[in-house]
């Protein structure tokens, strides 16, 4: 059972020492039982206490990681239900699904087509997490043959759906040695599911019609001996699944372990590709560990990773980019130098306008953690001072002889101080907007 704020106290150092980043220890322990803190953060609590401490220092959803010959998953360690109360910590993983009732040649095409997909977004790179192999034939053999053909054209972390053990057993050792997720434990099978899962040491997954089902269903599994697990709230209904979907997080944050694991959307059964991503969406926002879609195509599946990493970036910590000095479009020493900072979509949204101009450019990017250049002028981490810093330190002045450099135009009041700081540079207001710096660069600049 979950410790309350004043038993955790009891069991800290009581110091007060304030290195946890809260005032005092008291704070610190009331933060932990609402596990909204790690007990790591505590730089003094003692190895015995460490042990008492465990069940109440451990996330509320137990972290599940699936494993691939080139890749692993993994979903839970949520802490949180609202992503801006701390953050979101694991990225659903999305997972194409095949059935090993098509073609084998079709599934390796596909699986192969998949499993290479990735896209640069922002910095960061977009790709698919798994597949999902479907037992619909009812036949060991030609299942084993679909794990097989999909497993010869990639080396993602696979996930086993059936709710028939001896199909799922051909499943799995056609993958034997891996960690894939054996999809398909429920009320009528679930202690040869288990049994499965314990030979292969593999996480189950675990499907209920109700939250009572699952409860019961985990509880008898966990007893057994199977501690990963992943629920699959039955409903498919988009009501029904935010419904239970939402339900489970809840529970599983108030420290209801029976519901305290990550949970699978199979958008794939909704048989029309917009109402599917919508669904897989839906499953995204709310609050499935691991989504599975049918349908795959580059503007299909591009839109789903995108709101996953918009959803789960740290709101906390702004995406950024390193600072430095870029080179866009081969520039000259004769070229001008454009100022921007490290937030990804500001350096993004510049680069990409530049070099669709065929402009050459050099491109000074300073460090202002992460923020835009009207938030980070108003934060004072972007100016005058900043940016000659950033000129000096890249050795940009090394590197062009015309000196001539372009403020974004919303800080065109740093003109005066940064010709101060860059004593020689020839300081020039460019304009307000990145679209309009192409034009900005034919015409002022030419």
């Amino acid at each position: 059972m979950a410790l309350s704020g004043i038993q955790i106290y009891k069991m800290l150092p009581q110091t007060n020492c304030k290195e946890c980043g809260f005032p005092t220890c008291l704070a610190f322990s009331m933060k932990l039982a609402a596990k909204q803190v790690e007990l790591d953060d505590c730089p003094y609590v003692t190895e015995e206490s460490k042990e008492q401490l465990a069940e109440s220092s451990a996330p509320p959803i137990r972290l599940v990681t699936l494993a691939g010959p080139d890749r692993e998953t993994a979903a839970g360690n949520e802490v949180v239900l609202f992503r801006h109360e701390k953050k979101f910590f694991n990225r659903p993983g999305v997972f194409v699904r095949v059935v090993d009732t098509e073609d084998t040649a079709a599934i390796t095409e596909k699986v192969a087509a998949a499993s290479a997909y990735t896209v640069d977004y922002v910095g960061i790179d977009l790709n698919l997490d798994g597949i999902a192999v479907e037992g619909a034939s009812g036949d060991p053999a030609a299942f084993a043959a679909a794990v097989g053909a999909a497993r010869e054209a990639t080396g993602l972390p696979f996930m086993l759906v059936s709710d028939d053990p001896a199909v799922m057993e051909a499943g799995w050792k056609a993958v034997e040695g891996e960690k894939p997720l054996l999809m398909g434990a429920n009320s009528s099978n679930w202690e040869a599911m288990v049994d499965l899962a314990k030979q292969a040491e593999a996480p189950l997954g675990v499907v209920g019609e109700t939250l009572e089902e699952l409860a019961e269903l985990t509880q008898k599994i966990q007893e057994a001996g199977v501690e990963d697990m992943v629920l699959q709230p039955a409903p498919t209904a988009m009501g029904a699944s935010l419904a239970m979907q939402t339900q489970i997080r809840r529970l599983a944050l108030k420290n209801f372990r029976p519901l305290g694991y990550p949970t699978v959307a199979f958008a794939s059964d909704s048989g029309d590709p917009a109402k599917e991503a919508t669904l897989a969406a839906h499953a995204i926002c709310k609050y499935a560990g691991f989504v599975v879609v049918d349908s795959f195509a580059p503007e299909f599946v591009y839109p789903i990773l995108v709101l996953r990493e918009n959803i789960y970036t740290d709101p906390q910590k702004p995406i950024q980019v390193l600072p430095a000095v870029y080179e866009i479009n081969d520039p000259k020493p004769s070229d001008p130098v454009l100022v921007t900072t490290n937030f990804s979509i500001t350096y993004f949204s510049v680069a990409n306008e530049v070099e669709g101009s065929g402009l050459p450019a050099w491109l000074v990017v300073t460090d202002a953690e992460g923020m835009s250049v009207l938030t980070a002028w108003a934060a004072g981490k972007f100016d005058a001072e900043v940016i000659a810093k950033a000129v000096k330190e890249f050795g940009v002045g090394d590197k062009v002889e015309k000196k001539v450099i372009v403020l974004p135009g919303h800080t065109a009041v740093l003109s005066g101080e940064l010709e101060e700081e860059l004593p020689g540079w020839d300081v020039k207001v460019g304009p307000r907007e990145a679209v309009d710096l192409p034009g900005y660069l034919k015409t002022v600049l030419a």
